[in-house]
């Protein structure tokens, strides 16, 4: 058999390697946890149906992850970050996750984190050659 490594875009491939580690996975997790998987999108709309934020995540067998988290600049400073973050948050609770994880750069909001009860568990140095890459972990 002659095998060729071949970069592509290709969704149907895409999904294959996904749905193959997904089902790896599954076969290492208690049966308890097998197929808890729930995308969860929240948004912040104006008066006129504009997006003018929100949080994107996933619940993954006994977390919530935080993809994206952002609200249109002119609004910060309003607790609407904090109020996406809290309506994750229920979510990860009413699922029963044991903690959440989100990963958020120097710049962005380590300290919006932080002060919400997410703690640092890894960073990377060197990012972009200015910033650092944080990971962090919020026990429910």
């Amino acid at each position: 058999m002659e095998m060729q490594i071949i970069k592509e875009k290709n969704k149907s491939s895409h999904d294959y390697i996904n749905d193959q580690l997904y089902k790896y996975n599954l076969a290492h997790f208690p049966v308890d946890l097998r197929g808890r998987y729930q995308e969860i999108s929240i948004f912040l709309k104006d008066e006129h149906g504009n997006v003018r934020g929100g949080i994107i995540g996933q619940v993954c067998w006994n977390w919530l992850e935080i993809h994206s988290l952002i609200v249109d600049e002119d609004l910060r400073e309003y607790g609407y970050g904090t109020k996406l973050l809290l309506e994750i948050e229920k979510i990860a609770i009413e699922t029963k996750c044991d903690f959440i994880k989100v990963d958020t750069l120097s710049f962005q909001a380590l300290g919006f984190y932080e002060k919400h009860g997410y703690e640092v568990f890894g960073s990377i140095d060197n990012v972009g050659r200015d910033y650092q890459h944080y990971y962090l972990k919020k026990e429910l």
